[in-house]
């Protein structure tokens, strides 16, 4: 499975009545995705708030996802959890439920050596029915998952790539050296994932392309055409997304932008909260540079 563009990591629209999965909006945001031209949708990721949603939701999400889009792009659910135990049983939920490959991050809160991730991921892979993509965020999980370890990892047949959200591009050009049977690389930083395109990345993994698909999709086929300054015009408008959107924990600050767009409720699952008044304008700043409407 080639994975390369613009990938959403898509929200979960939900009903301000109580909080449930809005299964007609989010059908909605996948039509609207693959017509803005996103190359594949990433449910139930962070941004997805996988995190915190029970597992009926999550298996909800995943399955309208998975039957709206049809096979017209890549599905790719997050099914990583803090124990390898766990993340078999949700990675095998999620393949029975059609999706074409699974995004695993690193065990969060637990800490575990580069050995504990090798053999962590290795079973995983092992066990999975669909295809592997490593995720390694360590602002989020205290976990890093280091180039050398990722070289061990490619080596498994089930392995396919990685969505490096460190904001290093240095890591592109070390994991491609490092790296004796290649992997998919993917960005998970969207401040700097022109720059990591053009150091020879894949794609990105997107929170921005929530609210400007078509704009990400044509800034990440520009870097890969190897059009760099037309890539850096486009990556311009999108700036203050890029940044604003992570004002506050993401996903509070991209799901106000898609309630300001008029595309979702505002509701949003405890522990997290709607986005404070005091970030608003910057968000609507943003979106106004971007030339995204709002209600």
């Amino acid at each position: 499975m080639k994975l390369s563009g613009s990938i959403v990591a898509i929200v979960t629209p939900m009903r301000n009545s109580d909080c449930s999965v809005d299964l007609e909006r989010l059908g909605a945001l996948c039509e609207w995705h693959i017509d803005q031209g996103t190359t594949g949708i990433v449910v139930m990721g962070t941004t997805g708030e996988s995190a915190t949603v029970s597992e009926e939701k999550y298996l909800a999400a995943i399955e309208a996802t998975v039957k709206k889009v049809a096979g017209r792009v890549p599905v790719i659910a997050g099914t990583g959890a803090i124990s390898t135990d766990k993340t078999i049983i949700l990675t095998n939920k999620a393949a029975e439920l059609g999706v074409d490959a699974a995004l695993v991050v690193t065990p969060y809160y637990c800490k575990p050596s580069q050995k504990g991730l090798v053999q962590h991921f290795n079973a995983v892979a092992d066990n999975s029915r669909v295809p592997v993509i490593l995720y390694n965020v360590p602002g989020r999980t205290a976990c890093d998952l280091l180039p050398e370890t990722v070289a061990q990892l490619a080596e498994h047949h089930n392995i396919i790539g990685i969505k490096e959200a460190t904001g290093d591009v240095s890591r592109v050009k070390e994991l491609i050296a490092k790296c004796g049977t290649p992997i998919q690389l993917l960005s998970g930083d969207d401040a700097t994932a022109r720059e990591f395109i053009e150091q020879g990345g894949h794609g990105v993994i997107s929170v921005t392309a929530n609210v400007a698909p078509a704009l990400m999709s044509e800034m990440c086929q520009l870097a890969l055409d190897g059009n760099s300054k037309q890539a850096e015009i486009v990556d311009q408008k999108l700036a203050g997304l890029h940044q604003n959107l992570f004002l506050e924990a993401n996903p509070i600050p991209v799901k106000w932008a898609m309630f300001a767009m008029g595309q979702i409720e505002s509701a949003i699952q405890l522990p997290l909260t709607s986005l404070d008044k005091e970030f608003q304008p910057a968000i609507l700043k943003a979106l106004e540079k971007a030339n995204v409407k709002i209600q």
